[in-house]
């Protein structure tokens, strides 16, 4: 047969699949891949959450699965299957799904391709159990797809379903949704007993990665006995929000920005985190770790990274992070007196409780609920350009936001003139705005502060809402892109600049300022920031734009 024939013949193949599934003959999405010596069917996925009756599973993990599966983004013979030591049947673990997931007319059909089995996450026995499981399903949706395809009469399937089915490629994809403390004999048993045997498997991990350098370093050298670096994808959910996202887009894209993008222009960074809730009862968890190792040290030290690094040389997974661990190499060893900690205690009206007022809280608990930190990057873009860091928990608001300060003009034409600033807002109200000075209408010569704005809901058809970042972050995992994910020397450069800080404040015994619950945050953090120049306007409110 000619190279003609073959392409003609692979055309028609792929049409008659497209009628297939339009009429709904075929529930499940497969590929067509053209060979000059053969057709096979490409793959079958298989997503697999260990902790699925965990809250994690049920919170962020199920419902951005859902997500994924509705849009069409997973494959519709995709199988997900739970793993947890909760003794629960499989028809139990649909109502369990039913629970925590919105109602849909996909909803069944998901239901549908989920399975569940129980066992425990120490030995070998569960996971042995799980994978038999697993291959009894990579079997039973190979040979779907070979029966709907011999009943169409199409040669693609070879000589039966079962030899269609012994080519069918099984990827597997491991999502720990369970405590790090048990990352490692979880990782050894899936590698011993759990690996896909033709294809790939890729192992979704989730922070906190260690408590500091050491311990990091032994979980990455663990996990490393059992998988590949680029076997490996740990998630820092905040690296899959829209507006972080667009961060490399909004500065590589737009060449207004670079000539800017340095000392000689931006005064000072500050990258704000604030939570106006505490920890309701999960205390005694937060409390090993408190607010630096459990977001300044990731999310915060991520986006600062995303905003500071060199140009990559391409958008690459392994150029963006070689810039991003260039960039952190750069910053210098953090000083106790650049540094505020604080810890929550009731509010004015003692409706809110303080910190130590959770039961599930150590008594005497030094642990900060409040930081902020000023840390310095020394190279030739940044040498002298403070970049502050702040986060808090049971703050006066909840959001989270990039502002990006410009010197003064260097000519005072005007009095009171208040700074330019770039601020992109992360959440709620996604929006990138641009703070200027300008003449107010009239015949009066007076200033005021206004905004370029660029509000997303206002200005984008965004049907449905932004997507949630597990949702990004959980696709990317089965295309195999590592551009959103931490690498382990990221992850170690990290904690290198953490760990001395965290070591001080613990053998020192630093105790945190207290702050009212609902406020700004210790006063002293609001000092350190005007030592480093940062201007904060009080007359100027910014409001998103509505829309139209």
């Amino acid at each position: 047969m000619s190279l003609d024939s073959l392409q003609a013949e692979n055309q028609r193949l792929k049409n008659e699949i497209a009628f297939l599934k339009k009429s709904n003959e075929i529930l499940i999405e497969h590929e067509l891949i053209a060979d000059l010596q053969d057709w096979d069917i490409k793959e079958v996925l298989s997503i697999i959450v260990i902790g699925a009756s965990g809250d994690l599973a049920k919170k962020k993990t199920f419902p951005a699965l859902f997500a994924l599966f509705r849009l069409g983004f997973i494959p519709h013979n995709v199988i997900i299957c739970g793993y947890a030591r909760t003794k629960m049947t499989t028809l139990e673990f649909h109502s369990f799904l039913r629970s925590c997931l919105k109602k849909d007319e996909k909803l069944e059909e998901f239901i549908l391709r989920c399975e569940y089995v129980s066992g425990q996450y120490e030995g070998t026995q569960g996971f042995t159990d799980l994978s038999i499981r697993l291959k009894q399903l990579e079997t039973e949706s190979a040979l779907s797809i070979g029966q709907h395809i011999n009943t169409s009469n199409s040669p693609a399937l070879g000589s039966s379903p079962n030899t269609f089915a012994s080519r069918v490629i099984n990827n597997r994809v491991f999502y720990f949704a369970i405590p790090p403390s048990i990352f490692i004999p979880v990782a050894c048993a899936i590698n011993n007993c759990a690996r896909s045997q033709n294809g790939w498997t890729r192992v979704v991990v989730e922070k906190p990665f260690g408590r500091d350098l050491e311990s990091a370093q032994q979980l990455s050298r663990q996990l490393a006995t059992s998988f590949r670096e680029e076997e490996l994808f740990r998630i820092d959910h905040y690296l899959g929000k829209e507006m972080v996202q667009n961060l490399m887009v909004f500065r590589f894209s737009n060449s207004i920005f670079e000539p800017l993008w340095n000392r000689h222009h931006v005064k000072c960074v500050l990258i704000t985190f604030k939570e106006d809730i505490g920890t309701d009862g999960r205390g005694g968890y937060f409390d090993n770790y408190g607010i630096i190792r459990d977001v300044m040290q990731n999310h915060i030290l991520q986006i600062m990274a995303l905003v500071a690094m060199e140009p990559p040389i391409s958008s690459a997974a392994r150029d963006v992070r070689d810039e991003k661990v260039k960039l952190l190499r750069s910053v210098a060893q953090l000083k106790l007196e650049d540094v505020v900690v604080g810890q929550y205690g009731p509010s004015k009206d003692q409706t809110k409780k303080g910190y130590l007022d959770d039961p599930t809280v150590p008594r005497g608990s030094i642990t900060p609920t409040f930081a902020t930190a000023v840390l310095h990057v020394n190279n030739a873009r940044w040498a002298g350009t403070p970049f502050i860091l702040k986060c808090g928990k049971a703050l006066n608001e909840r959001k989270a936001e990039v502002r990006i300060q410009f010197h003064a003009p260097a000519t005072q034409l005007f009095t009171n003139q208040p700074q330019n600033e770039l601020v992109i807002r992360v959440q709620p109200n996604e929006a990138i705005y641009w703070k200027f000075v300008s003449k107010k209408p009239g015949l009066s010569c007076d200033l005021e502060q206004t905004e370029l704005d660029l509000t997303y809901h206002s200005r984008f058809e965004i049907k449905g809402g932004l997507p949630d970042a597990y949702e990004r972050l959980i696709l990317d995992v089965t295309r195999g892109d590592h551009n959103l994910f931490v690498r382990d020397d990221e992850l170690e450069v990290a904690w290198q600049i953490f760990t001395p800080l965290l070591k001080q404040l613990e053998q020192k015994r630093i105790q945190p300022i207290i702050y009212e619950f609902g406020g700004r945050g210790p006063s002293e953090s609001d000092l350190l920031l005007q030592k480093y120049n940062y201007s904060r306007n009080l007359d100027y409110f910014w409001k998103p734009t509505p829309k139209l």
